[in-house]
């Protein structure tokens, strides 16, 4: 018996109530932001919420047993339990952190489905540090998520046009998050045994309507290069723009293209067939060093979703394993696709390679115009095989004609040669800071146009998404010719550290290494204005009282860019280290892997100074390698994170939404006679805690209450104080203002 079927628990019956809203279930098209009638744009929004929901579970149904949700059918990414249960936690952890709702759902779940949706080097993938919740448990978690969303969509305040600083904009980033991962789990379960999904009798009517592929297949037809005219692309998304966008999409860039040839089709499995059979997969000749080391890892002889029996070749679909479409687009990774544009140019001597970002749009213009009218919100049905509209499979190569070339928009996603970078002007949004930041490596290229199951934002021309380059996504290719001597560049990976607030954190960190001084008696760098580095200085502090014996684990919470980590590292068998921004801990994780960090600084108005950073430089490395960096929630941390003999907390307490609910959290946490340290200068402040929540600096009753006498008083009778002291800091900047201040450090051994 299915128990999805007929269990009330994951989604359907369970949501009765927001059956209008679901129905009919088909894909949206993504939403504009503005608008002349606010009320009927939160019905729109709610209308939009619900059926993304909706649409999210009916994905999800297709699982016959719960004990599929637990199994890692995809090594790099975590079983379905988790993605079942994470775009639910994503709007709860946003709103929290926006302090726009401030209670919980489930803490203990929001904490576990929280990050982990790409093998980062902080992403926890390790199962056995997970203990799941069951099925049914996460099916009315995603239930109670649903109605506190509708509730908090039909009371939030809203202005047209909707933008990113309203609640109204963290919405749209949930739903738009879930659509994403509507995609990357259907990837995931084509990597299923097919006898773990429901297909064929066992869907109701409606699923095998919404779940239809493609029954057209047959002999490729010919591909041939056409000629795209030397042209201008500008690049970016306008800030003002009518449509939600990721924090990469914004900003502007131009690109000058000379004349170029794109293949008319994509590269179909026949193409894609001739490679295989002329021993490609065997020939590291035309493999990079990146697709080497991965195809002897691997072993691979043929791509993924091929499947090979009695000489003979299979597709794998969603829902069916069908006898090869020699006129469908392959999939692969972005490692095969260019191995095949290596070969192809050996075989017919033209410069033959992915398109870049620009190309694959001055493509899409060749195609179908610049006008507003051929983008999804403004399509009566897609021109493509997209959104839902067609199929829930790819398509002949030739199915879909747009202007003189096929699939420009749909069928697959494209893979280009670009490594995904930010545009001139780009800024991340303060409630989702890994969004981008962690793929702008060097290490993940852009995908482009959309698959057949890409919806709302993906839809758009604007999208941009990147995955490492041996991933596999619902994704093809198309090749390009470029003239010798008229290659475009591809952007690199530019390890060029731009944002300034982590630039500002990098030299408080690690101005020592620029100046080149440190203190004898003590070995702590002395930094800007003669002033001891302050995470040196606060783990010199802290060592005095760890007696030798209690140096084997150490949680830096709060880490930034990692230098107190790697300091205690020097002494500890193991560091965790842990902070809410992405954008902070890819610096340490940039550092620890070896890498040189460069950064600038302002010195006056735009003259700035360089900076370059090294691990091995600072002595570190080898400390180094003890270090484990997540990103994470200090008032909501995984339960794994326990039995620390010290906790640092450096500078945090005055910048936690619930200092309180921190202690209390991170007690349990701390080995008897272990130590919790704190660092802050005490600089309360309501854009980060509200009032009532300050631990002090606020008069209590009308007596003053300062942040020692909140913090003894909340440690009483847990730990007691075994140091306290001050210790200043300085952060620069220009190279003449610089803000000079004060830390009292705290040290605190619990019973």
């Amino acid at each position: 018996m299915n128990p999805i079927a007929t269990e009330p628990r994951r989604g359907r019956d369970t949501n009765a109530a927001f059956a209008s809203l679901s129905a009919p279930l088909v894909p949206t098209k993504t939403l504009l932001l503005n608008g002349k009638d606010a009320a009927a744009k939160r019905q729109e929004i709610r209308r939009y919420f619900h059926q993304t929901c909706e649409l999210y579970e009916q994905l999800f149904a297709l699982i016959k047993d719960d004990s599929s949700y637990y199994e890692r059918h995809e090594p790099l990414r975590h079983p379905l339990i988790f993605y079942f249960a994470h775009p639910a936690v994503f709007y709860i952890n946003k709103l929290i952190a926006g302090r726009y709702i401030a209670e919980r759902v489930d803490a203990g779940i929001e904490a576990m489905m929280a990050v982990g949706v790409d093998e980062m080097s902080w992403d926890d993938l390790n199962t056995a540090h997970y203990a799941w919740p069951g099925v049914r448990a996460i099916g009315d978690y995603r239930a109670a998520v649903r109605a506190r969303v509708d509730d908090f969509i039909q009371s939030m305040p809203l202005e047209l046009p909707i933008r990113q600083d309203t609640p109204a904009w963290i919405i749209l980033m949930g739903i738009e998050h879930e659509r994403i991962h509507l995609e990357t789990s259907s990837v995931i379960m084509r990597q299923m045994p097919l006898d773990e999904l429901r297909h064929g009798a066992e869907l109701t009517a409606e699923e095998r309507k919404l779940w239809a592929s493609c029954p057209a297949h047959g002999a490729a037809p010919t591909n041939e290069w056409l000629p795209v005219e030397a042209c201008t692309i500008h690049l970016g998304k306008a800030g003002s723009d009518e449509t939600y966008g990721w924090d990469n999409e914004y900003g502007s860039e131009e690109a000058k293209l000379p004349a170029f040839r794109a293949g008319r089709r994509l590269v179909s499995n026949a193409e894609f067939m001739e490679f295989v059979a002329g021993g490609g997969y065997r020939d590291e000749s035309v493999w990079t060093e990146e697709g080497r080391g991965w195809l002897h890892y691997t072993r691979a002889e043929q791509p993924k979703f091929w499947r090979g029996r009695s000489g003979l070749y299979f597709q794998r679909n969603l829902l069916e394993e069908i006898p090869l479409p020699l006129n469908w687009p392959v999939e692969v990774n972005c490692l095969e696709a260019q191995a095949y544009c290596a070969w192809l140019a050996k075989q017919t001597g033209e410069n033959v390679r992915l398109p870049t970002e620009a190309q694959w749009y001055a493509v899409r213009a060749a195609a179908l115009g610049d006008a507003p009218d051929t983008d999804q919100p403004h399509w009566d049905k897609a021109p493509g095989n997209i959104n839902l509209d067609h199929f829930a499979s790819s398509a002949p190569v030739d199915h879909f004609p747009q202007g003189d070339f096929c699939d420009v928009v749909g069928n697959v996603w494209q893979w280009t040669r670009t490594p995904i970078m930010p545009f001139k002007g780009f800024e991340v949004h303060p409630l989702y800071d890994d969004f981008s930041v962690p793929t702008f490596d060097g290490r993940h290229n852009l995908i482009k146009g959309g698959s057949w199951i890409a919806t709302g934002n993906e839809a758009l021309k604007s999208a941009r998404y990147a995955f490492r380059r041996h991933f596999f996504q619902h994704a093809g290719f198309r090749t390009v010719v470029e003239e010798p001597g008229s290659e475009m560049a591809t952007e690199g990976s530019r390890l060029y550290e731009t944002d300034q607030l982590v630039t500002q954190y990098l030299d408080f960190h690690y101005s020592d290494a620029a100046s080149g001084g440190s203190d004898a008696a003590s070995g702590v760098g002395i930094g800007p204005l003669g002033v001891p580095n302050f995470p040196q200085a606060c783990v010199a502090e802290t060592m005095k009282h760890v007696p030798a014996d209690r140096r084997h684990t150490c949680l830096d919470i709060g880490c930034s860019v990692g230098r107190s980590a790697f300091e205690f590292a020097r002494s500890f068998a193991h560091v965790d280290a842990i902070d809410f921004s992405a954008r902070f801990i890819q610096s340490g994780v940039r550092l620890q892997q070896g890498g040189e960090l460069l950064y600038e600084v302002p010195v006056e108005g735009e003259l700035t100074v360089g900076r370059a950073l090294e691990l091995e430089k600072l002595g570190l490395m080898d400390a180094g390698s003890r270090v484990s960096f997540m990103q994470g929630d200090a008032c909501n941390l995984k339960p794994i994170y326990t039995g620390y003999d010290v906790v640092f907390a450096g500078n945090l307490i005055d910048r936690l939404y619930d200092p309180a609910l921190f202690l209390a959290d991170i007690t349990p946490r701390v080995l008897p006679g272990g130590l919790l340290v704190i660092t802050s200068p005490y600089t309360w402040l309501e854009d980060y805690t509200q009032k009532s929540k300050w631990l002090g600096g606020r008069r209590e009753h009308g007596e003053p209450l300062t942040t020692f006498d909140g913090l003894s008083r909340s440690l009483a009778g847990r730990f007691t104080l075994v140091a306290r002291t001050d210790i200043p800091f300085v952060i620069r900047e220009t190279a003449r203002k610089h803000q000079h201040t004060i830390a009292e450090l705290t040290v605190w051994r619990k019973a």
